[in-house]
């Protein structure tokens, strides 16, 4: 299986810039919009574009992902048609795509089902916010046997765990920029100097750091940190105040792209 995501960090690092990585919630407005937005992401200049599977109780998440996980959910959208979006896509793309979602929905699923219908499909990797690192042996093995990297997060209150964590990263490592949940932030009070100089002590996978960036300005600022930047609710903002899906999509072609200069300057 063609390890898309560490391809991309190599030809990131290779050409002296960031990845920049974006985050929709599937299926807001529709699952076709859906399709749309991640092309027009790739297009702008996303590296890799990380879908949300909606859940009713998403415990990492913010108000503004709240709301759209609601509102896809209201739309009677199922896993399945997830991955039929990410099937189609495959047909157009090869950007790296990650599905972030609870586990309850892959123990729903099936957790071999779920691993090996991600294979089929095409989907590169798994963020799963509420399995902790020590209770990663509940599908570590499934998603070892279909190749899909299990994206583990780290914040700066990790402490001890911090270097158990970092030094079984795959894909990349999600280093949490700041406390709570999801969300756009004016500022942040993390010493990233100290969080990155221990993380970078463990591993030698890349690292993106998200939670709250939410400007071209801070993804400029931040940059120098990590490998990547990950950019989520105001991107699902916009799609939430867009009049129409086709407003939904120029909004975020016009950001992303905005973001990637921010990268790049």
């Amino acid at each position: 299986m063609t390890d898309r995501i560490g391809e991309m960090f190599a030809r990131q690092k290779q050409a002296g810039k960031k990845a920049l990585i974006t985050f929709v919630t599937a299926g807001d407005p529709d699952i076709a919009t859906t399709e749309e937005l991640v092309l027009a992401m790739e297009q702008a200049g996303a590296n890799l574009v990380e879908l949300g599977i909606p859940f009713s109780d998403p415990v990492a998440e913010g108000p503004v992902i709240q709301a759209a996980n609601i509102r896809a959910l209201s739309n009677g959208l199922k896993i399945d048609g997830v991955f039929g979006a990410v099937e189609h896509l495959r047909e157009k793309t090869q950007v790296p795509l990650v599905f972030l979602m609870y586990i309850n929905c892959i123990f729903n699923y099936g957790k071999d089902r779920f691993f090996k219908r991600c294979r089929e499909t095409g989907v590169d990797g798994v963020i799963i916010p509420d399995l902790p690192y020590e209770e990663k042996g509940e599908v570590s093995a499934q998603a070892a046997e279909y190749g899909i990297k299990l994206i583990s997060l780290v914040a700066p209150t990790s402490h001890a765990r911090i270097q158990k964590i970092a030094e079984q990263a795959e894909g990349f490592l999600y280093c949490v920029s700041s406390l709570g949940v999801t969300g756009t932030r004016s500022s942040f009070k993390t010493d990233f100097e100290a969080f990155f100089s221990l993380i970078n002590q463990y591993t030698a996978a890349p690292t993106a750091l998200g939670f709250g960036i939410s400007s071209p300005e801070q993804a400029r600022e931040l940059k120098q940190y990590a490998d990547g930047i990950i950019v989520g609710s105001a991107i699902v903002r916009l799609v939430g105040a867009a009049a129409t899906p086709e407003e939904a999509v120029q909004s975020v072609t016009d950001f992303t792209a905005s973001l990637r200069e921010g990268l790049d300057t």
